[in-house]
């Protein structure tokens, strides 16, 4: 078994928007929300990404979605915007944004309140490696070799 090291960032973002949902077929009434949205993002050892770098490109994800009713915009006039809801689509551009970027999205936590939050992790498929991720798989080859060699 061999060590391996990599660097993680916890980024946290806030979304102010507003929302109602719908309970037993009775929509309830529209309401505002701080909701936080906390990645773990894992990079190669020998990479550097500024944190500047994904904050801008998260943010710029996130712009359209501030200070909005999200039942009035694509795709929550058609879902329900609940957290999970919200995650569940919010997690995928993250990890799509994060990929492109060269990182590795582990984990998205996302709170409405301090003492309610929807976690995703997120297991990445090794068989199609993507170029983006190409310092992961050199340090994980890295230690693997430096391993080996100590032995």
């Amino acid at each position: 078994m061999g060590l391996r090291l990599y660097r993680e960032y916890q980024l946290k973002f806030y979304l102010n928007a507003r929302h109602h949902i719908v309970i037993d077929g009775h929509a309830g009434e529209v309401h505002p929300h701080t909701w936080e949205f906390s990645l773990d993002i894992r990079v190669g050892r020998g990479a550097f990404t500024p944190f500047m770098t994904f904050e801008q490109e998260i943010n710029r994800f996130l712009a359209p979605y501030q200070n909005q009713t999200l039942n009035e915009i694509p795709p929550f006039e058609e879902i329900l915007p609940t957290l999970e809801n919200m995650m569940d689509y919010f997690a995928e551009a993250f990890y799509r944004i994060i990929d492109e970027i060269g990182g590795s999205l582990r984990r998205v936590e996302a709170s409405e309140t301090p003492s309610r939050s929807y976690i995703l992790n997120i297991e990445q498929d090794t068989e199609g490696v993507r170029h983006a991720n190409m310092p992961l798989l050199v340090d994980s080859i890295l230690d693997n070799i430096l391993v080996d060699g100590q032995k």
